[in-house]
This record gives C-alpha cells, sequence and structure tokens, in this order.
C-alpha cells in the first residue's frame, strides 16, 4: 500500500484475498477487484450480505494488509472512516469525541459542521445520552471534521428507519457538496448507491468480484419514483448479465 497517489485519487487492484479457517484451509474471499477513483468522486460498492463489501473496504483503509494486489491511496493519504457501529468513547463529549479526531478544526469549521448535521444542541452530551441516529450524525461530524482526502463509509446507515435514512443522506450529500471528498460507500442497498453515488460497483456472491460498473446520470439529484425504478432495473440487468 502506498500514498504517493495524485491528490484525491484512489487506485484498487486486488488479485486475490484469502482467510484460514478454523479445519486448516482457506476461504476464498476477494476475487479479482480493480478500479480507481479521481478526486471528489463518489462511488458505491453494492453486493449481497458476505460477499466481502467489508473486508474490501478494510483492505482499502489499511487495516487488512493480508492480500494480494495493490492499493494506492490519494496524495497526503488522509483517510476518513465511518464503520457500521459509530464507535465513540463514551466518557467523551459528542465535541471531545470529534476534536481528538480533528485538532486542528477551529470552532467556526465545528459549529458549521454540527449545524449541518443538527448536533449543535448536543456538542456536551456523551454518547450515552444519545439515539443511534444522532450517534451516526457524530461519526459522520468525525471524519468529515478531518477533512480527509478519501471518506470510507461502511453501511453508515444500517438498521434505522426509512424516515431517519433519508434525513442522514441529504446531510451527507450537503457535507461531500461543500467540501467535495473522494468517497467510497459499501452498502446492500441500491437505493442508498443510487442517491449518493456517481458510479455504482455491483460485486457477486463471495469471492467477490465486480460483475458491472454503471454510472449515474445526475448523481445526488431529487428523483421521481419512475426514475428510480429506471435505474434499479438497469441495476439488476447488469447484474444478470454480468
Amino acid at each position: 500500500m502506498s500514498p504517493a497517489g495524485e491528490s484525491g485519487q484512489l487506485e484498487l487492484h486486488i488479485r486475490h484475498k484469502s482467510y484460514r479457517v478454523a479445519s486448516g484451509g482457506r476461504l476464498h474471499v476477494l476475487g479479482e477487484i480493480s478500479f480507481s477513483l479521481a478526486n471528489g468522486e463518489v462511488a458505491a460498492v453494492v453486493g449481497p450480505s458476505g460477499c466481502g463489501k467489508t473486508t474490501l473496504l478494510r483492505i482499502i483503509v489499511g487495516l487488512d494488509r493480508d492480500f494480494d494486489g495493490s492499493v494506492l491511496l490519494p496524495a497526503h493519504g488522509r483517510l476518513g472512516i465511518v464503520f457500521q457501529e459509530p464507535r465513540l468513547l463514551p466518557w467523551r463529549t459528542v465535541e471531545e469525541n470529534v476534536r481528538l479526531a480533528a485538532p486542528q478544526a477551529g470552532e467556526a469549521t465545528l459549529s458549521t459542521l454540527f449545524a449541518t448535521l443538527g448536533l449543535s444542541a448536543h456538542r456536551r452530551h456523551y454518547p450515552g445520552e444519545l439515539s443511534l441516529g444522532l450517534a451516526r450524525r457524530v461519526a459522520l461530524a468525525r471524519a468529515f471534521a478531518f477533512e480527509p482526502e478519501l471518506l470510507a463509509l461502511d453501511e453508515p446507515f444500517v438498521s434505522l428507519d426509512a424516515a431517519l435514512v433519508e434525513r442522514l443522506r441529504a446531510e451527507l450529500i450537503e457535507l461531500i457538496s461543500r467540501r467535495p471528498t473522494t468517497t467510497l460507500l459499501v452498502t446492500h442497498s441500491i437505493e442508498e448507491a443510487i442517491g449518493l453515488a456517481d458510479r455504482v460497483f455491483l460485486l457477486s456472491p463471495s469471492p467477490a468480484r465486480v460483475i458491472a460498473e454503471v454510472p449515474i446520470e445526475r448523481p445526488r439529484s431529487p428523483r421521481s419514483a419512475a426514475e428510480l425504478a429506471v435505474i434499479r432495473d438497469k441495476l439488476r440487468v447488469a447484474a444478470v448479465s454480468g
């Protein structure tokens, strides 16, 4: 893995990823996966449960180095990661959790960030006092306050109700539009991918490989139910033909 790529660009080339299992053999998780993201581009990786989406993300952010291939990170290598669980320090307040990750962030930056995410009234609350939706917002604030070159999102809205997901998605879109950041979203939700991404990569069942790459016209724009249906059908056809 190298942080010497172009500013904002991610290049991924995985040839093979497997795990050793208790029987002594190896479980083949990822097949050949290659793609690159340009500066400020938002991409989504969609695939069936258990196909290796989270493993793929862990490889990209450097949490799993036991694989055959290479990852070229953006030039400065600053990574913002939002996991499925918020992973906040329970003995620190909301503001302290964010400042620990981004000590360089000024008051104006944090105030704007907290206001965008609806956290202004919760700056001095502790994680145990927050709902899951609010905790997820704190995780987003922590990632964006760091001003990453690459933002990695591992199903950040999983287990939330549809109305809250829609609101958080709108807040994430506002953050991305305010400061364009190369972003990779891992999700099992086609709707989520359509709503956020410039491109969608469809993965096969494990061992995962990219079976289709679908560009999204007018990314992050409002769409009618009919337009969403057309895009969903295009993705399903691409998945079947792949």
